[in-house]
């Protein structure tokens, strides 16, 4: 006997790119306005604010290829494409100088957002939970060992949908860098093998419809592709 009262559910993971092996995910942290652009968008001042995060859960992770119903409860779902940082070794207080040694690899991911829910939840000055961590919001791409993509600085990163050009800009824009992110981020929890840190989004993220077909990359990186479908109809037995 297992000793748990129900079965125990599968273990989110990453496809690891060019191999048939997975990486496990433990949790999944996300850093918000870290592209001085994106933070204009939205209306903020990039120039005055230290990093900060929120957190989706691990089975929110997808494969690219998916296909991800239209989610309940918004009208106004949003794309934002991102890097992607695995942590091989954990560590709490990692300093800059030797955050990237923590670097299992990196993928490309897109941070799905409910728009509407979120701008509620800042209105009202409420937790953003139910716009970030919502089914399948966390689509990510296959990892690439650190030691074979060299370029966590610098590089183009893009979004299309419908092979329309939406965001496109350069790693180099990141307000606070893969090290920063790494090291500010264990000073508030201690980091664990396992753990992703999607790291913010560039300007250009806009509005997703059933149908659409979406594909961004990371220049030297990878690509990730996936497809809005319809939302899901019905109820559970016995509701």
């Amino acid at each position: 006997m297992s000793g748990f009262v129900i079965d125990l559910p599968e273990s989110p993971s990453v496809a690891v790119a060019a191999t048939q092996e997975r990486f496990p995910v433990r949790r999944v942290f996300c850093v918000g306005r870290n592209y001085a652009a994106h933070a204009r968008e939205m209306g903020n001042d990039p120039d005055r604010e230290p990093p900060f995060f929120f957190t989706k859960p691990a089975d929110a992770v997808v494969d690219s290829g998916a296909e991800i119903p239209y989610p309940p409860l918004t009208s106004n779902l949003h794309h934002e494409i991102e890097l992607v940082v695995a942590i091989g070794k954990g560590g709490f207080r990692i300093g800059r100088d030797v955050a990237l040694e923590h670097v299992w690899g990196y993928a490309v991911g897109i941070d799905l957002t409910r728009r509407d829910l979120q701008d509620e939840a800042k209105a009202t000055r409420r937790p953003w939970d139910w716009s970030k961590g919502f089914d399948r919001s966390a689509p990510c791409g296959p990892l690439v060992r650190a030691e074979a993509w060299h370029k966590p600085t610098h590089g183009r990163i893009w979004l299309a949908v419908n092979g329309e050009t939406r965001q496109d800009a350069d790693l180099s824009e990141l307000i606070w860098p893969v090290a920063d992110i790494v090291a500010i981020c264990s000073e508030g929890v201690e980091l664990r093998p396992g753990d992703l840190i999607f790291t913010g989004t560039p300007a250009g993220v806009g509005p997703l419809q059933a149908g659409d077909r979406v594909a961004g990359g990371i220049d030297g990186l990878g690509e990730i592709e996936l497809s809005i479908g319809q939302p899901k109809t019905g109820r559970a037995v016995g509701a």
